[in-house]
């Protein structure tokens, strides 16, 4: 299992990581949302061992990354819509909802027993690439124990899951840094913000979204009201505080992006959480500045929020 001595460096083992995933084994590799914690998506024995690493509830459904379209048709069915921002944003930081195929083949821990599939395409040249060389759908879960930070770098990936995974790919940081957009279609709805802002989508389609986000029970990834969550306790638009995660103008311990970018901001989300909960000593609390509901704000005030919320468990 995982320790620095299985840490695959770049597209030298490349060859080596798709091997590993053919062979029913785990390896956490990046894309431009978060590093992925993947699987053969058609072996059974592969994806437990995926909830078993993180420690994931079994009723949470997983993503399934692709390297080309045809591999996404023969999954899935795709309508008009799910086709037209397929085209518009694969690959990239957008996963599908979308009704199973017969014949599609892949374990039913990946759907949680779902007649619906999540697929995405990941834009990262390493991801892509290594999906091609191991030429099976692969499921991929944040690499992180189940409800704490996802990680951005191969470090944070090992601090979280050294001992319990076969292999981490490292390719430096992630450049998104919050996970994919999650989109249903019939009626096309939103269920996760994510790294593709909700305004991109909604003028691709040329109307709005419905939103369904917080569901009696997940419909896809990230819709757990505690998630995402530090060791310490988080609170949100807060204007100072002794431990301040700061944001533009309002300034702290460390700040998202004193320029007030969003981009930059999602990019130092989950990285600055773990340094901030690293600084936390006596009980103290994680202070966030506000963040505009817009863009990518919509994605990083999703995630701070259900790092807010009440603790499962």
């Amino acid at each position: 299992m995982a320790s620095l001595d299985t840490l695959l460096l770049g597209p030298a083992e490349l060859a080596k990581a798709a091997k590993m995933l053919q062979a029913g084994q785990l390896v956490a590799f990046p894309t431009e949302t978060v590093y992925g914690l993947g699987a053969d998506a058609r072996n059974g024995g592969a994806v437990a061992a995926i909830y078993a690493a993180k420690g994931r509830p079994s009723f949470n459904p997983l993503i399934v990354h692709v390297a080309t379209m045809e591999q996404a048709e023969a999954l899935a069915h795709f309508d008009h819509d799910a086709r037209a921002l397929a085209h518009a944003f694969w690959p990239g930081p957008l996963s599908l909802v979308l009704p199973l195929k017969d014949g599609h083949g892949l374990s039913s821990l990946v759907t949680a027993g779902l007649d619906t599939v999540a697929i995405r395409m990941p834009a990262q040249p390493l991801a892509g690439d290594l999906l091609a060389l191991a030429d099976c759908p692969v499921a991929a879960p944040s690499a992180n124990p189940s409800g704490q930070i996802s990680p951005t770098t191969a470090a944070h990936v090992l601090a979280g899951l050294s001992g319990r995974i076969d292999a981490v790919l490292d390719d430096g940081p992630c450049e998104v840094g919050v996970e994919s957009t999650i989109v249903a279609t019939a009626p096309v709805r939103l269920l996760r913000p994510g790294g593709l802002p909700v305004e991109a989508l909604e003028a691709a389609l040329g109307r709005p979204l419905e939103q369904d986000l917080n569901p009696d029970m997940p419909s896809a990834p990230g819709q757990l009201t505690s998630h995402y969550a530090p060791s310490a306790r988080v609170r949100l638009n807060q204007l100072e505080g002794a431990l301040m995660l700061g944001f533009g103008p309002i300034d702290g311990t460390l700040n998202l992006s004193p320029s007030g970018d969003l981009h930059e901001a999602a990019a130092n989300l989950f990285a600055m959480l773990r340094q901030m909960d690293e600084l936390v000593s006596d009980g103290n609390t994680i202070n966030i500045a506000p963040i505009p509901m817009i863009g990518l704000g919509l994605a990083i005030n999703d995630r701070l929020t259900r790092a807010a919320a009440p603790r499962l468990g």
